[in-house]
């Protein structure tokens, strides 16, 4: 009889265990809420408020510098001293001095035709320019038709070279590095770069080498990018907001302040003295154009931007390919700042004020903090809070702040005002991309020099047709990205839990930012071509 009252007994005292088990956990998880959670993630809210206002006071700066150019009309001609070349009976075409063309490219089949043609056609006395193709393709077929083309210009009366490397060492920067090595590019004044998808106007050269040459202090003048295929896709219009803040605001800021921005790689003419005294091109990280920049301004160059001044270029339509570039581009700043941080402090040449601005606005607030605190903020803080509402984000870093930020890079791009909260979850998710890369780039890890060329399609409507044939032979994991689709699963769980049991309402807001990183991670963005 006490056997059975015993059994009896047994579920109810392993219930009483069970339930003290989990009572004894939910105490321990307490106290380790109370006193290490909730106050770690109080302070990282604090550090990414802080960084906010550190982005923020940048892009209201320069917002103030451009706004107050325009309104005085400030223009490069009243900067600096322009002077068209006007023909000479006596002297001839010897006024105009001699230019250098170079062109690099690499497997570029669907543009090659375009740029050499563009380079070709630009507008300067026929025996005092040089075009040189530098050509790194790998693809033989390619290599010949690049070269054929080449020969087709020649045969016009163009004196063009086609140059090719034994390897690809160094990469772009090592082809325009052994370019330079050439007799004929070193009697050469000036060189301008185009890389393959760039199409300049005839005008180019009238419209820069003017400044370069009745301003001795100007080491570089650069153009600003107008993109053909703004309109392909919904990816290609983000990306168009984005590069036109980039050139109307952050580069012509810098140009009027501290005549210092980066080059930006291509569609620019530099004077080879300025190559030279900076120790030429270096391939050291994956943002050679940067890196020449920041050494030439060390040595006391000064560069002009010239807004109105617009090269035909094409955005990539394909998302693997944008992320490739945007690896490049974030990763190399930051390795770059790294690598010569030090140098920038020691230098004698500049002054303090300048070398502040490089290091600080240049380099850690624009290619670093403004990657970090636009992922952790808005991916990890936000959703953090759902479940620690104990913290609480103030509403001016989490709606007035983040809004004057937005509405000022949406301002460059007025036609694409409309898209500017798909610009938000676009950006936010290709945050999670650049933040990555930008730690790859501080701490020198394996991805480091990773270097692959943007794929170019040359052709909107082609890329168009491409897509319509081929969407539905595309595989699931060839277009998968793990890391993304993780986040938006994630994010999606936090907007459920929000719309549950939420204190501050952010589902709204997460629902739509993980429906983003969920597109992206099944790679349903931008164009699908089959390679």
């Amino acid at each position: 009889m006490e056997k059975l009252s015993t059994m009896k007994l047994l579920p109810e005292l392993l219930a009483g265990a069970q339930y003290d088990i989990a009572g004894q956990l939910m105490l321990i998880w307490g106290q380790i809420r109370a006193s290490l959670v909730v106050p770690f993630l109080r302070i990282f809210m604090y550090i990414n408020l802080v960084m906010l206002i550190m982005l923020f006071t940048e892009k209201v700066y320069m917002a103030i510098v451009v706004a107050f150019n325009k309104l005085f009309g400030k223009t490069p001609e009243k900067r600096y001293k322009f002077e068209p070349f006007e023909d000479d009976v006596e002297l001839g075409s010897s006024i105009y001095p001699l230019v250098l063309v170079q062109v690099p490219m690499f497997n570029e089949k669907e543009v090659y035709q375009l740029s050499i043609g563009a380079a070709c056609g630009l507008s300067w006395p026929s025996d005092r320019i040089v075009i040189q193709v530098l050509d790194d393709s790998t693809d033989p077929l390619i290599k010949g038709m690049v070269e054929m083309e080449c020969q087709s210009w020649a045969s016009k009366g163009i004196n063009i070279h086609y140059q090719v490397r034994e390897n690809r060492k160094g990469y772009k920067a090592g082809a325009l590095k052994q370019g330079l090595k050439h007799d004929y590019a070193k009697q050469c004044e000036y060189v301008v770069i185009f890389d393959a998808d760039f199409q300049p106007e005839p005008d180019f050269l009238t419209q820069t080498i003017p400044f370069l040459h009745h301003n001795r202090q100007l080491g570089l003048v650069q153009a600003r990018w107008k993109f053909v295929n703004s309109n392909d896709c919904l990816m290609t219009r983000m990306q168009e907001m984005s590069l036109d803040y980039h050139f109307k605001v952050e580069q012509e800021s810098g140009s009027i302040n501290y005549a210092f921005f980066g080059f930006n790689g291509t569609a620019g003419v530099w004077r080879m003295a300025a190559i030279d005294e900076a120790g030429g091109w270096k391939d050291r990280t994956t943002v050679e154009d940067m890196d020449l920049a920041v050494r030439a301004s060390l040595k006391g160059w000064k560069f002009l931007y010239i807004g109105s001044l617009m090269v035909k270029s094409e955005l990539p339509s394909v998302l693997k390919a944008y992320r490739y570039q945007q690896h490049r581009w974030s990763c190399g700043p930051a390795n770059l700042f790294r690598k010569m941080i030090f140098e920038i402090m020691r230098n004698k040449k500049v002054t303090w004020w300048k070398k502040l601005y490089v290091v600080y606005s240049f380099f850690f607030v624009r290619k670093i903090i403004a990657h970090f605190v636009t992922f952790t903020l808005y991916c990890v803080v936000i959703p953090a809070t759902v479940f620690i509402p104990e913290v609480m984000i103030p509403s001016w870093g989490i709606i007035y702040i983040p809004t004057i930020i937005t509405l000022l890079n949406a301002v460059g791009t007025p036609r694409s005002f409309y898209l500017v909260f798909f610009w938000i979850v676009f950006e936010n998710v290709m945050s999670l991309h650049r933040t990555k890369a930008t730690f790859i780039g501080l701490f020198e890890t394996q991805r480091v020099n990773e270097w692959i060329v943007t794929e170019k399609q040359g052709n909107a409507s082609k890329v168009k047709t491409t897509t319509q044939q081929s969407q539905s032979r595309f595989k699931i994991s060839e277009r998968i990205l793990m890391l993304e689709l993780c986040v938006g699963i994630v994010l999606f769980g936090c907007a459920c839990y929000d719309l549950a049991y939420g204190k501050y309402h952010y589902f709204i807001y997460l629902y739509l930012q993980s429906i983003a990183f969920i597109t992206m991670g099944c790679g349903y963005f931008g164009h699908q071509v089959n390679s």
